[in-house]
């Protein structure tokens, strides 16, 4: 017979394991001795050690679920009840007892954080539908498509919630999408329909444009391309692969017409160029009779000189005044010199101005004799107002004496 602080083995080989319930047996050993079957049995005792202390560090160490980890337990605490080994099998229940704890309190764990998953799952849900329902309202069109892209990306990135909360929140968020798609469908649409008319009337003024490359009506062709320019302006842009090619049929129009009167208004600003040399040498020959002191000679040039600038032509416009202007300077000095001659040759004229001198210098010499006799009664006053009155006459006289003078006497 042989014992040990957890089990024994009596004079009949039964083999025996204490337990806090008592003894119970767990073999029988026939094959050596009491000390041998106890060895074996403790080495049964040993696995079983070895299976929970692994278990432990499984539960400790890894994700297993709180389900597996329940099977595991059951199993082997149905191996520790019914096990055929010695060794303080109490001990090994109570380390299950312990894990059992320990998977309990994990389960929990788990189940908290997946509920707190589930709530920041479900805010980050919600604000993905306020944010899509706030695009599908925007007219941003390539931005808002691209954020609703992403926003579709991160949904599928969430866990999913109860199947009613899940489901409720994926139809905001699907509706919003629609709805966005459904808008920007339309305007590009209406644009498309834009595009067209703006392709039908850009057509209209490509075909006007063309017909008018060939024009020599400069100023009025000139003013209706901007015309022209003005509605390709206002009709908005076509569809992208016709409105480069209208663009360069209309553009290309334009170029024929103003290259051609760039060339025609080249050759007519030299020509004018040379107009204004010669308008300038005649401008110089008529300023030459300046002062005149033959009236009929220098009329008779100035005719001449006139006709010669009749023929020349146009100048360009910048220069005209400052040459006519010293053209009419000239025939100015000319008509005042015919106006004088015919003054001093009128005789109508010249009696009136003699008439005129001659009550002049009447007046004059009564308010002088008027002019003596206040001064000579000691009346100031009265010969002051004389004497201002007598100076107005004389300057009349003097001015008439000049006329007269321009009769030749």
């Amino acid at each position: 017979m042989s014992s040990d602080p957890w089990g024994r083995v009596d004079e009949t080989g039964t083999v025996y394991v204490r337990t806090a319930d008592g003894e119970r047996v767990v073999g029988s050993w026939q094959a050596g001795s009491p000390d041998e079957a106890l060895a074996y049995f403790k080495r049964k005792y040993d696995g079983l050690v070895v299976e929970i202390g692994l278990l432990e560090r499984r539960v400790q160490t890894t994700d297993l679920s709180a389900k597996d980890a329940t099977t595991a337990i059951d199993h082997l605490r149905q191996q520790v009840d019914e096990a055929h080994a010695v060794g303080d099998l109490d001990a090994l229940s109570k380390r299950l007892d312990k894990l059992v704890e320990k998977v309990e309190a994990r389960r929990e764990e788990r189940k908290a954080q997946k509920a707190k998953q589930t709530d920041e799952a479900k805010h980050a849900k919600e604000a993905l539908v306020a944010e899509a329902e706030e695009l599908a309202q925007s007219e941003q069109w390539r931005v808002a498509g691209e954020r609703l892209r992403a926003l579709v990306d991160t949904w599928k990135g969430l866990p999913r919630l109860d199947r009613k909360s899940d489901d409720e929140l994926w139809h905001r968020f699907s509706h919003a999408r629609s709805a966005f798609s459904k808008r920007r469908k339309a305007h590009f649409a209406a644009l498309d329909a834009q595009r067209e008319e703006a392709r039908q009337a850009k057509e209209k003024l490509v075909g006007e444009a063309e017909a008018l490359s060939n024009s020599t009506d400069w100023g009025p062709t000139a003013a209706r391309y901007r015309d022209l320019m003005a509605q390709w302006k206002a009709a908005g842009r076509a569809q992208r692969e016709h409105e480069d090619d209208l663009w360069n049929r209309f553009r290309g129009a334009q170029d024929i017409f103003f290259t051609a009167r760039s060339a025609v208004f080249a050759e007519r600003d030299a020509e004018q160029a040379e107009n204004l040399k010669l308008k300038e040498e005649l401008a110089e020959e008529a300023e030459k009779l300046l002062p005149i002191t033959d009236l009929k000679a220098a009329r008779a040039a100035f005719r001449s000189i006139n006709e010669r600038w009749e023929a020349i032509g146009h100048v360009p416009r910048d220069a005209r005044p400052k040459v006519e202007g010293r053209m009419h300077t000239v025939e100015r000095a000319l008509q005042d010199s015919e106006e004088t001659e015919w003054r001093r040759t009128n005789p109508e004229a010249r009696a009136r101005a003699e008439g005129l001198t001659g009550q002049l210098q009447d007046a004059v010499d009564k308010l002088r004799a008027q002019v003596d006799a206040a001064r000579s009664a000691g009346n100031d006053a009265k010969a002051d107002k004389l004497q201002r009155e007598l100076d107005g006459r004389q300057a009349l006289l003097d001015q008439a004496l000049k006329g007269l003078e321009e009769f030749g006497g």
